[in-house]
């Protein structure tokens, strides 16, 4: 392969890694099996490893997976938050161990080995005993603050037991994961049957679904549980190992593991592994691998860790499991963007716990690849209990009675011709009034992520659809009353709230229009960041490459080469130029973000720590309005500090404040001074 082609791949691989961590980490919605999640990964990897000159510095690779959403207040961790590198090999496990042992100089090395909690994870923080926040992992660095939806799981004491053996530190960070339990996944399964909705896919994915709502008592309403295993910042210390930290978690009434292994070496490791490997069904969460970390702290400390990943731990992941069963049928599903997915429909069979009726076949080359034929027998895979996927077919069944599938050459929704890009495998229904691709790109524009219209489920779109009332994303704002109460499934009061759910979306933020467009490669974040940059839907549609990349380095942080690609061929196509316009016709007039002080410059120059229970303000809703006002707020107090905003249960920073002289106000002082009144 020449250098060129080389570069290509290495591109096409790292967009389709994106793409992955885009529906895992924020969308909870995952298209692919963690093995075959891993497998792209490691394939980039040894790309990189070969052309070196040609890895990115944010590749995924090297990069801790974000998870953080719009409408949650960001919240930096005291102590990184890290995830692990992974293996499905005894002989990469056992390489680990030499890596430890060659570091070290000896062979004797303790380990503990714990269950691998396939959930998401959570950094819970507890100030002298009492639980004062709880943040998702985000990129490492930073995560979504999640404290008043964590505090609904009942599982999770509001205030540490006391230990006459170790009394609690002045602060702590425990690191862990939140789960549904297989039981109560399946009796909201169950419900959602019996209602004739949807069902979930896998309880990983709803219970990263929920603990992502705005509303806690949504969140409430499923019974999400919690285990804590891992230790984060810590003062003062309160343990040298991982197995007395352990002993700790449950002298202070924390939920955690219900079995872990002692190891020592490489055969004590494996041998606890394999005990794990036998008990895990029994659990009543699932499980889909082990964890292994040195057991001492310190040595855990002197084994340091990558941009990614400690090196002193690493998860090793079970082989997918897998069944045998036949395809009846191959059916083709049309998404978005217009891409065919063929779908095989199996043979009912029961595969980690569930029954599968239904498998991805990816694309017709994926089907070519491993000559999958209707009537084939064929190994059904579901790893990490996500979408099934067919991986192998037993030739050894096929009779002359299978068929070659034959993929449509025209799409199955709209029959218009379809076709395929240069640079992709998938073929593309063009038509972008095909009523399935309206359907999704409407359902993704009006979700929360981004417009955030109540209302409007998926069989009122469908309605809206079929009605031919909305053909493309303009439309939806030029609906009427009048023929929204002819659909016979809303009373006046429901169609009322909708419309004015949809005038009130009219003015949404910028970054909430510009992830509803469904840009590829474009995010969250991504838009987050684009519209901070751009601050108007113009600007970024008369962006060209050069105002993303300019010598080979991006202007913007976070928004790289395939992504900067991706924005300026969007809006080059005439169809999607007209539709900017058309939104703005049909009084879509978004919102750009506020330039920090530009609102008041009242508290220019002033620093401010907050500690404590404010009585009215939450301290995110404190921190946001200090910041507006031109303030900046600070996590830790010294002499340059300016203020100390201090509520109930304060705890060691005001005491610092009162030892340094720095002027500490209450909830009451603060708003007299964001109105201009304050003495200080």
């Amino acid at each position: 392969m020449n250098p060129a082609e080389a570069q290509s791949q290495m591109a096409a691989l790292r967009a389709q890694v994106a793409r992955h961590d885009e529906l895992y980490y924020r969308q909870a919605q995952p298209v692919v099996s963690d093995f075959d999640y891993d497998r792209l990964k490691r394939e980039l990897a040894d790309w990189e490893r070969q052309f070196p000159q040609w890895a990115t510095p944010d590749s995924p690779t090297t990069q801790v997976g974000d998870d953080r959403l719009a409408g949650f207040v960001t919240y930096r961790h005291r102590q990184p938050m890290q995830s692990l590198d992974n293996t499905y090999s005894e002989i990469e496990l056992r390489a680990f161990h030499q890596r430890l042992v060659k570091l070290f100089g000896r062979e004797d090395l303790d380990y503990v080995v714990e269950p691998k909690i396939d959930g998401l994870a959570v950094s819970v923080t507890y100030e002298n005993g009492q639980l004062v926040k709880a943040v998702t992992r985000g990129n490492g660095v930073a995560g979504d603050d999640i404290t008043n939806n964590v505090k609904t799981i009942y599982s999770l004491p509001h205030q540490l037991r006391a230990s006459a053996q170790q009394p609690w530190p002045e602060m702590i960070e425990i690191r862990g994961e939140i789960f549904l339990t297989l039981a109560e996944f399946q009796r909201i399964n169950q419900a959602r049957e019996e209602a004739g909705e949807p069902l979930y896919a896998n309880p990983r994915n709803l219970a990263a679904g929920t603990i992502k709502q705005l509303d806690p008592k949504e969140v409430a309403q499923r019974k999400l549980e919690i285990v804590l295993y891992g230790l984060g910042f810590c003062r003062p210390a309160v343990a040298d190992s991982q197995l007395n930290f352990h002993a700790l978690v449950k002298q202070w009434g924390l939920p955690t593991v219900e079995r872990y292994w002692p190891a020592r070496g490489a055969d004590g490791i494996w041998s606890a592994v394999s005990a794990l490997d036998a008990l895990r069904h029994s659990f009543a969460y699932g499980t889909d691998g082990a964890v292994v970390k040195l057991n001492s702290l310190g040595l855990q400390r002197e084994a340091g860790e990558t941009a990614k990943a400690p090196r002193w731990a690493i998860a090793y992941k079970f082989e997918p499991e897998q069944a045998e069963t036949r395809i009846n049928a191959i059916t083709v599903q049309v998404g978005r963007t217009g891409v065919l997915t063929p779908v095989a429909e199996l043979a009912p069979v029961l595969l980690a716990g569930s029954t599968v009726a239904r498998a991805t076949l990816h694309n017709q080359a994926e089907i070519a690849r491993k000559d999958i034929r209707v009537g084939d027998w064929v190994m059904v895979e579901k790893a990490g209990e996500v979408i099934p996927a067919v991986v192998a077919v037993n030739l050894k069944k096929r009779t002359p009675e299978c068929q070659i599938y034959q993929f449509p050459t025209h799409c199955p929704i709209c029959l218009t011709a379809t076709i395929q890009l240069e640079e992709e495998v998938a073929l593309r229904c063009p038509n972008l009034n095909c009523p399935a691709q309206v359907r999704r790109r409407l359902a993704h524009f009006v979700s929360k992520a981004c417009l955030d219209i109540d209302g409007l489920g998926e069989a009122m779109i469908d309605d809206l659809v079929a009605q031919g009332w909305v053909k493309e994303l303009p439309d939806l704002f030029k609906l009427q009353r009048e023929n929204l109460l002819t659909l016979g499934k809303s009373v006046e009061k429901s169609t009322d709230k909708l419309l004015a759910a949809i005038a009130a979306s009219q003015h949404c933020e910028l970054w909430r229009l510009i992830h509803g467009l469904g840009i590829p490669h474009v995010g969250v974040a991504a838009s987050k960041d684009l519209a901070t940059h751009f601050r108007a839907m113009e600007a970024l549609a008369d962006a060209q490459l050069e105002n993303f990349i300019l010598n080979k380095k991006s202007v913007i942080e976070g928004i790289g080469e395939t992504m900067a690609r991706a924005i300026t061929g969007y809006f080059k196509e005439p169809r999607n130029r007209a539709m900017i316009t058309a939104l703005a016709q049909a009084g879509v007039r978004p919102q750009a973000p506020i330039p920090r002080a530009a609102a008041s410059s009242l508290l220019a120059g002033k620093t401010f720590v907050l500690t404590g229970t404010l009585p009215q303000l939450t301290r995110e809703e404190a921190a946001a309005q200090i910041e507006a006002a031109g303030g900046k707020v600070s996590s830790s107090v010294s002499k340059k500090t300016s203020y100390v905003l201090a509520g109930a249960e304060a705890g060691s920073k005001l005491d610092k404040a009162k030892e340094l002289g720095v002027l500490v106000i209450d909830e009451a002082e603060l708003r007299r001074l964001l109105a201009g009144n304050g003495s200080p």
